[in-house]
């Protein structure tokens, strides 16, 4: 017997989870700088400025002919995170596994689509605030790199898959508190190593394993995009934290452990599985078990933990809480802008 009810069109099967509504305020108390020196004080932020403007790319160059099958693997079938489980060698290989293959793709670029929105907003606020120029013109850059992904996701989804998913609850909540902290820092260290560091984990993976074109030359240059910002991220931060002590410092541990379990959580999927029709608590505990999955959720992390450790945040309670996660496999990276 059939686990997924496939009679219907594979694009409305079920009910999509409820998104958040459009237009909802977030407030944000932070400040506004001039920068009246317009010369470069920071060399290593204007060349990455530079580097920028000549690495610039249009959404329209890409390659939107080709034709995609959104039932393929277009995320291998080895990062599902059920593959290999009871659950999956239950499902009809001819038309359960496309079907979820379908929604899971479209699950994990919809929140890169909205991950990328909020970058878009955070960068915004990074521009406000920087105090040099360097800082203000490479973040003006990234904001129209924010933007370009912004469209280029979303023109992906919707005519080469045909389903959006609303952003996940646990993505929703990280951004709510980037966007809303006033401190300048923790815009840095939320959206330029946290949520950019994993996303750029999890690019490398689909560049490396993807077989459709389309979506490998979309990643690959949305990567080397990343690299740039999560670079800015880190010069703006070094040596910040070398002589923060008491309070403060435990503020930024406690934002960057559960920052990163929502970043961990975000790619459970626990969204797809009720909306296809599968056992949503037995889903949960095979993806947490998987082997397969603890594999991923390390190499996602394989960008944010040798950058928390730059930064001098990977204090022993850090680390104890990165293991507890089970992501502190890698402690070296050095990032291509």
């Amino acid at each position: 017997m059939a686990l997924l009810d496939t009679s219907e069109s594979p694009a409305h099967l079920g009910s999509l989870p409820k998104p958040a509504e459009s237009g909802v305020r977030v407030a944000s108390h932070h400040a506004v700088t001039y920068a009246w020196e317009y010369g470069a004080t920071r060399p290593e932020l204007r060349a990455l400025y530079d580097k920028s403007k000549d690495l610039q790319w249009d959404v329209k160059d890409l390659a939107w002919g080709t034709d995609v099958d959104p039932e393929s693997q277009l995320v291998n079938d080895a990062f599902n995170p059920i593959f290999g489980t009871d659950i999956w060698r239950r499902l009809d290989p001819k038309r359960e596994v496309p079907l979820l293959r379908r929604h899971l793709a479209s699950y994990m670029l919809s929140n890169f689509l909205h991950g990328e929105q909020g970058a878009l907003l955070a960068t915004s606020q990074i521009l406000e605030g920087a105090d040099t120029t360097d800082a203000k013109l490479f973040a003006a850059a990234q904001v129209f790199d924010e933007a370009r992904h912004v469209e280029a996701y979303h023109r992906y989804l919707t005519e080469k898959i045909g389903i959006v998913y609303p952003a996940s609850p646990h993505l929703v909540t990280l951004l709510d508190t980037v966007l809303g902290d006033s401190r300048w820092d923790f815009k840095f260290l939320g959206m330029q190593i946290l949520v950019e560091g994993v996303a750029l984990g999890a690019f490398g993976v689909i560049h490396e394993t993807a077989q459709e074109p389309l979506i490998k030359d979309l990643t690959r240059r949305v990567m080397q995009d990343e690299a740039r910002h999560v670079a800015f991220g880190v010069m703006s931060l070094r040596g910040h934290y070398e002589t923060m002590t008491g309070a403060e410092l435990r503020d930024r541990e406690d934002f960057v452990l559960e920052s990163s379990r929502l970043l961990r959580d975000r790619f459970l999927a626990q969204e797809v599985w009720e909306t296809v029709g599968l056992p949503r608590a037995e889903c949960e505990r095979a993806a947490e078990s998987s082997i397969m999955m603890t594999m991923f959720r390390r190499l996602l992390f394989s960008k944010i933990v040798p950058n928390v450790k730059r930064l001098g945040l990977l204090t022993p309670r850090v680390r104890r809480g990165f293991e507890e996660l089970d992501v502190i496999e890698y402690e070296t990276w050095e990032p291509s802008a």
